[in-house]
């Protein structure tokens, strides 16, 4: 494929899905996000907030991915196989910004990807919750552990690769040294 194709995973709280969106609009280009999980929706006939609360979601342990799997795939594993599809057609209509659900993986193969890595201290990335999202629920911290426990079992599960990993991505960017500004500019000078 000639197009050309920004994948950004990212830590919870990193501010990637913020750096996708300034990449994007700068770049005159769409930007796929929580239009996924639509997308993803109306092919599966899931609920939205399912794909949000299990979309994401890789068995825990050797048990349970037998016991899940005894009578074939499992509502991840079609939601996984949608994912797919969804990801590699929206890379092969054109030029795009994608965030998360693995787009890394999935078009390792299939088109030019520049794979971005967002990540940021602990600290940054609390006090980024609470502002921005208003997280109150369980400490900041807590929660962004989970969120990225989760996450990485889920990018592990998929693809078999360490998520966050410097490896498996052109480049990895510090948001809270760097800034989310200036992660966008670095991220649009080599597009």
């Amino acid at each position: 494929m000639k197009h050309r194709i920004i994948t950004i995973s990212r830590e919870f709280g990193s501010g990637g899905r913020t750096i996708g969106k300034k990449v994007a609009e700068a770049l005159g280009l769409p930007c796929y996000d929580s239009e996924l999980i639509q997308k993803m929706a109306k092919e599966s006939g899931f609920d939205e907030q399912y794909i949000r609360d299990n979309g994401e979601c890789a068995p825990v342990g050797v048990l349970s991915n037998l016991t899940n799997r005894a009578f074939g795939p499992t509502n991840e594993d079609y939601l996984w196989e949608v994912q797919c599809r969804i990801i590699t057609d929206l890379a092969e209509k054109g030029p795009c910004v994608i965030v998360g659900r693995c787009a890394d993986y999935i078009l390792r193969d299939k088109a030019d990807c520049l794979r971005v890595f967002i990540h940021a201290d602990m600290d940054f990335r609390a006090r980024r919750i609470v502002e921005v999202y208003g997280e109150r629920e369980t400490s900041p911290e807590q929660r962004l552990k989970d969120k990225d426990k989760r996450r990485a079992a889920y990018h592990r599960f998929y693809t078999n690769m360490k998520w966050g990993h410097a490896q498996n991505y052109d480049i990895t960017l510090n948001s809270g040294t760097l800034g989310i500004e200036r992660c966008a500019d670095i991220i649009k000078g080599l597009y």
